[in-house]
């Protein structure tokens, strides 16, 4: 009624401009004053029934207003108008803003939070905070909304801390997230303990928000409490969010086989559970898993989406099934996900893997938003694919682009540099890394290390590993490795002395140094080393088990490496090669035939390093038959093209064979440039057969190819000396001398290694040792024996020809073990050159003479003496 008898009152006014009522034209109650603007006439009506006794009318006319400008602002904030809305409220006066209703100020503080416009709201919030207006628990909410959504976390807390009414979650899950969102973890689950405390019941939402946090930081107990938490209150069954979390954290926390149970008890499962769970296996490695519940999710009706994709991807990558990933290709270019930075990421790893390279590099070229893990999975791409000079040249381009790589793309880039024996490119990318402050990153360095040991620079990789502040067991494993692989045999013992003050070695440990030993024939220390695994319990771990397979081997203990092969559960291609090497370093040919046969019915098919191990096995055996027949099944029957390692075994069996013009012509028809090891082999051969004239001509190839390498400078003498060419073999021992490496034999006794070099007489037993060999001497002639002089490589009267000979390395070391081990016990040495003929008549009479075992190893292969015979049979 009252509402009714103002609208015609209003309309009357409007009439009247500027006129007092003083001619007793009165309307009931009240005094008008009449104005042309449109608040004015408001204002003088209601100050004229503040004036009167008319007080209820007045009130209404306010709340009419009111309500008036409250749905204006409103409809204004509804159709997005933040803009107008803000005029509106800042063209009120103090008594028309502070009556306009709480909700309409919700109404503004959403669509700033909503436009993420943080001025606006701040501005509201000071317009609130000055008018002294009431605080209620829908505008307190809004504002902290509003604060938290604009990024403003600091402001939104400080005004949530002053709150009292806090009873809803609403305000409480809005604030962790937003800590979580920032990786603010701690002060998440700080406010999470906050809310218990103020006795606010959490949600669901809290305790997803809560997993995320325990899951980020790793804290898997703290995380398995909040489940079983959950399972007690049933707010399990409340939805997929906090199942989702739980499967997030437990494939994270590398709990899969929990995360799939939790999967298969969730009563409901969204598009995120079903992404969660495959991208839980795939990341963990269980692809077969990640593929069935893929299958699974397509016949339950699940739509798959762009996640779905970027999940499953690796896994065909991983398994190598190129068809099916192609497959998924097609569906993403249908589905409209073609220009998907991550799903091409994923797309570039897929092909790469499965060595179709080609198709990575058209997506690659046509992507145009490449992230730095495009470029990275482009790069590792080709390095996957020994496209080393591509990968490298990519850095180059990615450079030009001035595009910053991150430390994955850094260490792909140094990979493909390792691989491909690029030096020079390895140390422009140490510069860059230098230059951009990454090589200090544990990464970079230790993939550094990894590129200079692998080009063969081990002082600069020692040089990396010194400076190298937070060393882990990638670091010290690197180092130990290129050592080991660098033939630098006590540099790797030593290292692995001092990384046990550090840390505890590990399985890749282990077969580093195992390498390491079996470098230097150290047979103790490699039983001290297999007993250190046992007692760790690493034997089970089948690199480790093929490592110890190796040492025993090259330490001349077959009959042990074979036991150990025999109780190996898993063989893989590693195993039976070592083993058909370890026969052929022997020279037991024969047998390492059987063990290849032997692969072969297993179901294991040879690679390339099998066959050299078998072709090595046949030259050493002079199988030439088999050795041509298992050279050319690998190219007709495996489809191996051959190596230079091939070819190199190739050459030592005719050279043996004493096939040397057939050596020579199937030298010069490989259809690659024969390197120093190919020629010496033949070199080898003429050493046997006695061919000077063939042999200088290979010297020549020899010397232009390893100026370094004396041994080939020794064998060439050793030729020269058997055709009493002491001209030329004093050339030769001049430039040995000059070279500074002489021959030494070494010989592990009770743990401890001796040293021996020809002529030396600084051991303590040296006296001892002479006695011995004079008396070997003495009945060697008894028996009919004559010195070979020419091993000698002198020209000189006999009695020092036989003094030199009675000097050399090898007869000393034997010596030595004869006189410090006990009786029956074999004597194993090693040599850094071939034996030479006179040494290896030697060691075949004192096996006889003593009654003893002589495993000696040279830089070939291994000589049994056994009752004065040879396992070589000549093959030296």
């Amino acid at each position: 009624m009252a509402a009714a008898a103002v609208k015609p009152l209003l309309s009357v006014l409007s009439k009247h401009k500027y006129r007092r009522c003083n001619k007793k034209k009165k309307y009931p109650g009240f005094y008008i004053f009449h104005s042309p603007q449109r608040n004015q006439p408001f204002t003088s009506l209601s100050s004229g029934y503040w004036r009167s006794a008319g007080i209820p009318y007045a009130t209404l006319l306010c709340e009419e207003r009111t309500r008036s400008i409250d749905s204006e602002i409103q409809e204004l904030c509804l159709m997005g108008n933040l803009e107008e809305a803000m005029k509106s409220i800042s063209s009120l006066n103090y008594e028309d803003f502070t009556r306009l209703d709480s909700e309409t100020y919700c109404y503004v503080l959403q669509l700033c939070s909503d436009l993420r416009l943080l001025h606006h709201g701040s501005n509201l919030h000071s317009l609130i905070s000055s008018s002294r207006l009431e605080m209620d628990s829908n505008l307190g909410s809004k504002l902290v909304s509003m604060y938290v959504n604009c990024g403003d976390l600091r402001n939104g807390r400080m005004l949530f801390d002053r709150l009292t009414f806090k009873e809803n979650p609403f305000l409480w899950n809005l604030l962790m997230s937003a800590y979580a969102k920032i990786e603010e973890y701690i002060e998440t689950i700080i406010l999470f303990q906050s809310m218990w405390e103020h006795g606010t019941n959490p949600n669901s939402r809290t305790f997803s928000c809560v997993l995320k946090c325990f899951t980020a930081l790793g804290h898997l107990s703290h995380g398995m409490a909040v489940h079983g938490y959950l399972q007690k209150l049933g707010l399990f069954d409340n939805g997929s969010a906090v199942g989702n979390a739980l499967i997030a954290m437990y494939s994270k926390c590398y709990c899969i086989n929990t995360a799939i149970n939790v999967f298969d008890k969730m009563p409901v499962k969204d598009i995120i559970s079903w992404n969660s769970i495959i991208h839980g296996c795939v990341s963990r490695g269980i692809f077969n898993k990640g593929l069935e519940l893929f299958s699974e999710m397509l016949f339950s009706g699940m739509d798959i989406d762009l996640a779905t994709l970027v999940s499953v991807l690796p896994a065909f990558a991983e398994i190598g099934d190129l068809a099916q990933g192609r497959a998924l290709h097609g569906y993403s270019i249908k589905a409209g996900f073609v220009k998907e930075v991550n799903l091409n990421n994923s797309l570039l790893d897929m092909y790469s893997k499965c060595l179709a390279v080609g198709n990575a590099v058209q997506i690659f070229e046509k992507m145009s938003g490449r992230t730095i893990v495009s470029w990275t999975s482009m790069i590792s791409g080709y390095a996957i694919n020994a496209q080393y000079e591509e990968a490298i040249s990519l850095f180059e381009e990615m450079e030009a682009e001035n595009m910053e790589p991150d430390l994955h793309f850094i260490t792909c880039a140094l990979h493909a540099c390792a691989c491909s024996g690029s030096l020079n490119h390895g140390k422009h990318i140490h510069d860059y890394a230098v230059r951009n402050g990454l090589d200090s990153h544990i990464f970079v360095a230790n993939a550094l290390m990894d590129m200079y040991a692998k080009c063969g620079n081990m002082e600069n990789a020692r040089d990396v590993f010194d400076h190298t502040a937070d060393k882990d067991m990638i670091s010290w494993n690197t180092l130990i490795g290129g050592y080991a692989k660098n033939s630098l045999p006590n540099e790797a013992l030593h290292l692995f002395v001092k990384m046990q003050l550090h840390m505890l070695p590990n399985s890749t440990t282990m077969a580093c140094i195992l390498r390491a030993s079996a470098s230097l024939s150290l047979l103790e220390k490699g039983r001290e080393m297999h007993a250190y695994i046992i007692r760790v319990g690493i034997q089970e771990c089948s690199f480790v088990m093929n490592a110890l397979v190796d040492m025993y081997s090259k330490c001349g203990a077959l009959v042990l490496a074979r036991q150990l092969f025999d109780l190996m559960d898993f063989k893989d291609i590693v195993s039976w090669t070592v083993v058909i090497s370890g026969y052929g370093m022997h020279g037991h040919g024969r047998e390492a035939l059987a063990i290849f046969k032997q692969m072969r019915r297993n179901g294991i098919k040879p690679d390339g390093v099998s066959f050299v191990a078998i072709l090595y096995a046949c030259s050493h055996s002079g199988l030439i038959d088999e050795g041509w027949r298992f050279f050319n099944a690998m190219r007709n029957e495996y489809k191996i093209e051959p190596t230079i390692e091939h070819y190199a075994c190739m050459v030592d069996l005719l050279s043996r064979a004493g096939r040397l013009a057939k050596a020579y012509n199937f030298i010069e028809s490989m259809p690659m440039v024969p390197d120093a090891t190919v020629w010496g082999a033949l070199l080898c051969g003429c050493r046997i057969h006695r061919d000077v004239k063939l042999a200088e001509k290979v010297a020549e190839r020899v010397f232009e190819l390893e100026p370094e390498n004396t041994g080939y400078y020794i064998l060439l003498a050793n030729i020269y000396a058997e055709a009493e060419k002491w001209e030329a073999v004093k050339k030769l021992r001049d430039s040995i001398k000059r070279k500074a490496l002489r021959g030494c034999t070494w010989i592990e006794v009770r743990s401890k290694v001796h040293i021996f070099v020809a002529g030396d007489k600084s051991n303590s037993q040296s006296k001892k040792i002479e006695i011995f060999l004079d008396d070997v001497r003495r009945r060697m002639k008894e028996e009919g024996y004559a010195p070979k002089w020419r091993y000698a490589l002198i020209d000189a009267e006999d009695r020092i020809k036989e003094e030199a000979l009675c000097g050399h390395s090898e007869k000393l070391a034997i010596a030595f073990g004869i006189l410090n081990t006990i009786e029956g016990k074999p004597i194993r040495v090693a040599k850094n050159l071939r034996v030479c003929g006179d040494c290896h008549e030697v060691a075949k009479f004192i096996s006889y003479m003593t009654a003893r075992d002589i495993i000696l190893r040279d830089n070939k292969r291994f000589h049994h003496f056994q009752q004065g015979r040879c396992s070589c049979r000549g093959y030296l």
